[in-house]
């Protein structure tokens, strides 16, 4: 099991030390009890703390600890898995770079250790790499994880495990933050191809492979800007495989909204609409570094959406990898197109299971908000396990419906196979996944709309960052575990 452990993530040990005696310069300490405070009582007082959900207070230990600074973060009496981990990012955002940290919020299982190891790692990203300011250089200083479980080897193994999922969600933010003039198409597949395990098979398909195998979504969405498209499909597949999962991620690498011209407000945060695909790229690569027992076949759609004499054009009829034909209405509902061609690819590798991944429509936020990624899919224990697995990591999501009206609403093009775009102003997440539908045949499916909770636009929360998120990583992670259990 090797991990590309990422220097400018804090390593994580884990530790059975008393939390007040813990050699370390500062102590993140979690407050969910009486029994918390004893010995701080007149400080968190004096500080106003009163253990509301978020609160985080910083104050000198003096006599109190063996660190110099502690870290207070408030708690539920009796905290979740999402609960410690949420807790642990939000206090060491408060700690300076560079500095030792004992982290002590009292995980009553291994579960929950790994919960807090995550949150360590997950609230110390950062991406600097267009900052201009001067680094010391020098990796983060170690991260302890003060918990009872650290004498038994399987929490040992459990929190390196978690430092390669991390590490892979971390990638995927940096991705989601690249600037999408230095992440197109053709850029994409390349680092795809650099970052990719040494036991993971990588093929790149270009413009004129994609010609040849009829890929005509991705080249109808493509074939505006003068980046062509990609599509990067990778394999893991170890000899012991009792399962086989397809995952395809939509990459538009900047979504201009081709000739359906999107505002300058709409625009400004396109680069995030490859979300997707470099959640199941990461997260693929995650699962081979781990040694899970289950066959992965990835797709990642590559495309970049741009107005130009050669663009696609509202009317036109683009004919698909699966054979249908497809009217196109609207070019800014382009990531189903690329998705299109993903998912019948994914359908002829006869899997067991299928998931995409995408910043899908604006539509889902209104109905979710943009914490919460929606779910579609069939049958109705595939949507479950999603579910489960998205459950376990603390990864929101809510199921929702295709109804029959809108599916049937697919096909009422008259002039090919499938409508592209809603003939109706409601229901837009609903008819997208209606229109993914029609590609994946009777394997078993699920569609998961990250379109909210892939970019934080906001103040940092839990462990989520301002920027590119890495959600559906650890969910697709979780998922294979599952499948293998």
């Amino acid at each position: 099991m090797a991990a590309p452990h990422r220097p400018d993530l804090p390593s994580v040990t884990v530790s059975t030390a008393q939390p007040l005696t813990a050699k370390a310069e500062v102590l993140v300490l979690g407050i969910r009890s009486e029994d918390d405070r004893d010995g701080l009582a007149d400080v968190l007082d004096l500080l106003g703390f009163t253990g509301k959900t978020d609160e985080v207070v910083v104050f000198p230990a003096g006599e109190r600890a063996q660190a110099d600074v502690i870290v207070a973060v408030a708690l539920p009496a009796e905290p979740s898995a999402a609960d410690l981990r949420a807790a642990a990012a939000r206090g060491v955002r408060r700690v300076p770079e560079g500095r030792s940290v004992a982290v002590a919020l009292h995980p009553a299982s291994i579960d929950e250790t790994v919960a807090v190891a995550e949150g360590v790692r997950l609230g110390r990203y950062r991406y600097t790499a267009y900052k201009t300011a001067p680094s010391t250089g020098n990796p983060p200083a170690e991260h302890v994880v003060l918990s009872s479980f650290a004498r038994q080897a399987s929490a040992a193994r459990a929190v390196e495990e978690s430092v390669i999922v991390t590490d892979a969600v971390a990638q995927a933010r940096d991705w989601v933050n690249t600037p999408p003039g230095d992440l197109r198409p053709p850029a994409f597949a390349e680092a795809i191809e650099s970052y990719a395990a040494d036991d993971v098979k990588v093929q790149i398909w270009d413009e004129k492979r994609l010609a040849k195998e009829n890929c005509g979504g991705i080249l109808g969405v493509g074939r505006g800007s003068e980046a062509p498209p990609r599509l990067v499909t990778l394999t893991y597949n170890p000899k012991d495989a009792g399962a086989h999962l397809a995952l395809v991620g939509k990459g538009i690498t900047f979504d201009s909204g081709g000739l359906s011209i999107k505002t300058g407000t709409g625009m400004s945060t396109m680069k995030i609409d490859m979300a997707g695909a470099a959640a199941v790229v990461a997260a693929t690569l995650a699962i081979a570094r781990l040694g899970l027992p289950i066959k992965v076949t990835a797709f990642a759609c590559l495309a970049e959406n741009m107005p130009s004499g050669a663009a696609t054009r509202p009317g036109d009829v683009l004919t698909m990898r699966s054979g249908k034909t497809v009217e196109v209405l609207n070019t800014d509902a382009e990531g189903r197109l690329v998705l299109g061609d993903g998912l019948a690819l994914a359908a002829e590798a006869e899997p067991d299971l299928i998931v995409d991944v995408a910043t899908l429509t604006g539509a889902c936020m209104v109905a979710l908000g943009e914490r919460t990624s929606g779910i579609f899919g069939a049958p109705s224990e595939t949507v479950d396990r999603l579910i489960e697995a998205a459950g376990t990591v603390g990864e929101p999501m809510w199921p929702l419906p295709i109804p029959s009206e809108i599916g049937a609403a697919v096909t009422t093009s008259k002039v090919a196979d499938l409508r592209q775009h809603n003939p109706k102003p409601y229901g837009g997440a609903l008819f997208a996944a209606a229109f993914l539908r029609e590609f994946v045949g009777q394997t078993p499916w699920a569609h998961l709309d990250i379109a909210g909770p892939s970019f934080n636009d906001g103040a940092a929360y839990g462990e989520v960052p301002n920027g590119g998120t890495g959600v559906a990583v650890r969910t697709l992670v979780q998922l294979a575990r599952d499948l293998t259990a």
